[in-house]
């Protein structure tokens, strides 16, 4: 719990400290510099709070080419460390809201990430048409959740249709992804992390090409099965004991996580 002190105290001043670098990039047209920091400050949390990352299947798709990621949601770290960990510089869809927090809100806009109104579907119908140029004019990739939220049991929850009509209108072929024992070290309702190790498995693209909304289903049902084929390993992966919080002396892994 400490250690999870220390990272919140250090976001709050190195959100401080990106300011001026926000505003100077968004005058330039920068991108580059903001998610460097990001990347570099996911890392260091990681570090600090002990979580180690096991990752395979990163040679399987071609990181050159715009996907759209679609990952089980087991933890509030699955974010931070997906994006630290999938290469170049995936996007995501989120909440609105955050535009309110001081240079969060206007960082991520300004690299690309694509705020959605929650309380209508003419929001997300724009959000999804936005991120789709952004697919196609620019190449993003984008990292999506399609349960939605994160899961209170561990066990993945039925699928939203956001994320597969986004790869519908951009073409982009979709990479499952699984997630484990991110739930373990930190479920939904806690607040701070414990040690142990995550891993985080990418599957094979899965094309969408000649799919439309009326075979949505079996989509859906592909991608659901690619996640649960590896959600269930844990062995080299098993998270700590749930009674040992995360120490800030641990060591990190080869891989980047999130904290």
């Amino acid at each position: 719990m400490v250690a999870s002190a220390v990272i919140a105290v250090f976001y709050a001043v190195l959100l401080i400290l990106l300011a001026p670098v926000v505003l100077f990039c968004m005058l330039t047209g920068l991108r580059e510099p903001i998610i460097a920091i990001g990347k570099w400050a996911v890392r260091a949390g990681r570090r600090v709070l002990g979580v180690r990352v096991e990752v395979e299947g990163l040679e399987r798709f071609d990181p050159r080419r715009p996907h759209i990621f679609m990952s089980n949601h087991e933890s509030f770290m699955d974010g931070p460390l997906l994006l630290s960990l999938i290469p170049g510089t995936p996007r995501v869809i989120f909440k609105r809201s955050l535009m309110r927090v001081p240079v969060l809100g206007l960082g991520m806009r300004h690299v690309g990430f694509v705020p959605v109104d929650r309380r209508g579907a003419e929001g997300g119908k724009k959000s999804i048409a936005r991120a789709a140029a952004l697919i196609r004019e620019r190449g993003y990739s984008f990292l999506i959740f399609p349960e939605g939220t994160r899961t209170r049991d561990g066990k993945l929850q039925p699928f939203r249709r956001g994320g597969f009509f986004l790869a519908l209108a951009s073409g982009a072929p979709i990479v499952p992804v699984t997630i484990r024992g991110a739930f373990e070290l930190m479920p939904r309702g806690q607040w701070y992390a414990r040690r142990g190790r995550v891993g985080v498995t990418f599957h094979d693209p899965i094309p969408v090409a000649g799919c439309e909304e009326e075979t949505m289903g079996a989509l859906m049902d592909k991608v659901r099965a690619a996640v649960l084929s590896a959600q269930g390993r844990r062995g080299a992966d098993e998270a700590a004991p749930r009674g040992r919080p995360a120490a800030p002396d641990a060591s990190a892994g080869p891989a980047e996580g999130g904290a």
